[in-house]
């Protein structure tokens, strides 16, 4: 009896390890990756010299919450990508499961919105599942060291930003250009579940 429960509890362990080492947390180092960006060239971090970081955005066409963040995460790519945090926004989605969200759809839906950002398709969905990310949209904050600072939500009213009292997004930017501790460094991702082949 006692070899049994000591069994059930190591598998219980093992289950818990194996799930958290589902994705990235905050202070882990995140790999590069080469996606295929909707103007047919492939892109990476490496893409941008001298970055000071990165905010990588899962997000998609079709996702009502997504829709409802577009001109704010052109917003923040606008505000940052000067300072040299630019926005990389990949669309996890298979498209088997979730046509519109093709990469044909990708084009057409960039060239209407006028992303000023790379758009890129995560066509195994091996770097969604690298990182973790579970909804669109849901994102990563790194560092210049590509160190994970910020993991979640843009910020805390998917309806309005001008409503938005918390940008979680936004702060933790700020923090890594200032030099400065990320004052939240996780939220939960609030949008529609990542549509995995089958």
């Amino acid at each position: 009896m006692k070899k049994l429960i000591s069994l059930s509890l190591l598998l219980i362990a093992l289950m818990a390890f194996s799930f958290k080492k589902g994705g990235y947390e905050v202070g882990d180092k995140a790999t590069d990756f080469s996606l295929k960006n909707v103007d047919g060239k492939m892109v990476s971090m490496d893409s941008f010299e001298d970055a000071k970081g990165y905010m990588i955005i899962f997000t998609c066409n079709t996702c009502p919450y997504s829709v409802a963040y577009e001109d704010r995460i052109i917003a923040l790519h606008e505000k940052y990508a000067d300072k040299g945090v630019p926005v990389i926004a990949i669309n996890p989605n298979d498209d088997e499961k979730s046509p519109k969200d093709s990469f044909e759809k990708m084009i057409l839906r960039a060239k209407e919105k006028g992303f000023p950002f790379p758009y890129v398709y995560d066509e195994t969905q091996e770097i969604t599942k690298a990182y973790g990310a579970t909804n669109t949209p849901h994102v990563y904050v790194l560092d210049a060291n590509r160190t994970v600072k910020y993991i979640g939500a843009i910020d805390n009213n998917t309806k309005s930003a001008e409503k938005a009292d918390k940008k979680y997004v936004e702060d933790a930017v700020e923090a890594i250009l200032n030099g400065t501790e990320v004052p939240e460094k996780k939220t939960k991702a609030i949008g529609c579940t990542i549509k995995w082949a089958s």
